[in-house]
């Protein structure tokens, strides 16, 4: 038998040695997709710049190092306010431009932003959902708030009370001190600072969303606010229309609605939203409906 080759028969086994190594490569992300395993999506040297409000920002610090484990995607992150007329609400950093990839906020203020069409349309997802809380510093005694009037009282008593100035702020200035009827006594003893000027001693009461308040170092978690009187915050987050990695950051988004990410945003005070998506009809009736009272 002749076993020798001509040129030909060697440019034949090259091409079927190449051939063979490419199959199997295709091979191991088939496999993988066979077994339900997600396929690697690493993108080393990417960045994404993140501007969080307060409320979600303890599961995203908590999450972060795993994404940046399992994608290579380096996050820098950012806070600001939802809501509010201040130059750190995230909607003015975006305005003087400053860098940002995807924002995590409140529902009612990124759909202002989507109004002014600053986000990537139909890249808002929801996240989780928090109730209104209340927080005293550590070793304070803690007041009763088990009813509306339980806690009108408390607020009277109080010398000082501190709360964001964002979307809750807003709803508690607004509208929950008008309706106890105490708007005109609250006024001259309440400071946006928010809860950490109750662990410095510079306020008595904070009241912001649970997920704010349950890490809070040299507080105590006293509980939330009746359910006639309360306000449950939905935290969202988007795609920055000015963004130019939309791969990266649609990877982020779906991270945040993984199953991973839900145990971080339970630990935080969250509940997960099961419609991770409203429809904008549905917002206009939870604002209506919110506007209204009870």
């Amino acid at each position: 038998m002749n076993t020798r080759r001509g040129p030909m028969g060697l440019v034949l086994l090259v091409v079927v040695a190449v051939m063979a190594v490419v199959a199997a490569a295709l091979a191991v992300p088939a496999a993988a997709r066979a077994q339900g395993q997600p396929e690697s999506q690493t993108q080393t040297g990417v960045h994404l710049n993140v501007i969080t409000s307060g409320g979600f920002a303890a599961p995203l610090q908590e999450l972060q190092p795993e994404f940046e484990k399992a994608t290579g995607i380096k996050l820098t992150v950012a806070r600001g306010a939802s809501q509010g007329s201040g130059p750190d609400t995230i909607g003015a950093q975006l305005g003087r431009g400053v860098a940002a990839d995807v924002v995590i906020m409140s529902r009612e203020g990124l759909d202002d932003l989507i109004a002014e069409k600053r986000i990537v349309a139909g890249s808002d997802v929801n996240l989780g959902q928090t109730p209104l809380g209340m927080a005293v510093r550590a070793g304070a005694p803690k007041p009763d708030i088990r009813t509306v009037e339980a806690f009108k009282q408390t607020m009277l008593r109080a010398k000082s009370v501190t709360f964001p100035g964002s979307t809750t702020g807003i709803y508690m200035v607004k509208k929950l001190f008008p309706q106890l009827g105490i708007a005109s006594e609250m006024a001259p003893k309440t400071t946006s600072t928010g809860v950490a000027a109750v662990a410095k001693g510079d306020a008595e009461i904070a009241v912001q969303p649970v997920s704010e308040l349950l890490h809070a170092p040299g507080t105590e978690f006293v509980g939330t606010l009746p359910k006639e009187i309360q306000y449950v915050s939905v935290f969202s987050a988007a795609m920055v229309a000015e963004s130019k990695e939309a791969k990266a950051s649609k990877q982020l988004l779906d991270f945040l609605m993984s199953e991973k990410a839900k145990a971080a945003i339970k630990a935080s005070g969250m509940e997960p939203v099961k419609a991770r998506r409203i429809a904008h009809a549905q917002r206009l009736d939870q604002k209506r409906s919110s506007a209204e009272g009870p």
